[in-house]
């Protein structure tokens, strides 16, 4: 597996409407494969081995349920997982749709929410009870940041 780093520069990468990619298509297959290699550092963290079935079809959602087992606050993922699996099919069923380039962004940027979730989640086990928040991540001693006040 490479590295959460390489792997998240790689979806910053096909995420650039700006850059030239590979074909429409091939960067959304791309974009699903990223998200597998997440979810399977997830899986090996916990000391299991990535399963290689699929679910419904795909790889990705047979690996979001193998993470989930014995882990409730995981389940928060699971509508992302979902979602990096509908913009692939949108792009793979019409890659030569007027809105490729955005939907092939919005892939990125949900590939990208998955790999900040698993890399939070590593960090932090509670990430996820109330949603894939990452402020415990951000305040200063992992603690909650303060409420401004009203005034």
């Amino acid at each position: 597996m490479r590295p959460l780093a390489e792997i998240e520069a790689r979806i910053a990468e096909l995420g650039t409407a700006a850059k030239p990619a590979p074909a429409p298509a091939v960067a959304a297959a791309e974009l699903l494969a990223l998200g597998e290699e997440v979810l399977c550092h997830w899986i090996a963290a916990r000391g299991e081995t990535p399963t290689a079935e699929k679910r419904e079809g795909f790889r990705l959602l047979a690996l979001h349920r193998q993470g989930a087992k014995g882990e409730p606050s995981f389940n928060a993922c699971r509508e992302t997982c979902r979602e990096l699996v509908y913009h692939r099919n949108l792009i793979v069923m019409d890659p030569d749709h007027p809105e490729v380039r955005k939907r092939l962004a919005m892939a990125a940027l949900v590939a990208n929410h998955l790999h900040l979730f698993i890399g939070g989640k590593m960090e932090v086990a509670q990430l996820g009870e109330f949603c894939c928040s990452s402020r415990p991540l951000r305040a200063p001693s992992g603690d909650h940041p303060e409420a401004p006040a009203a005034e």
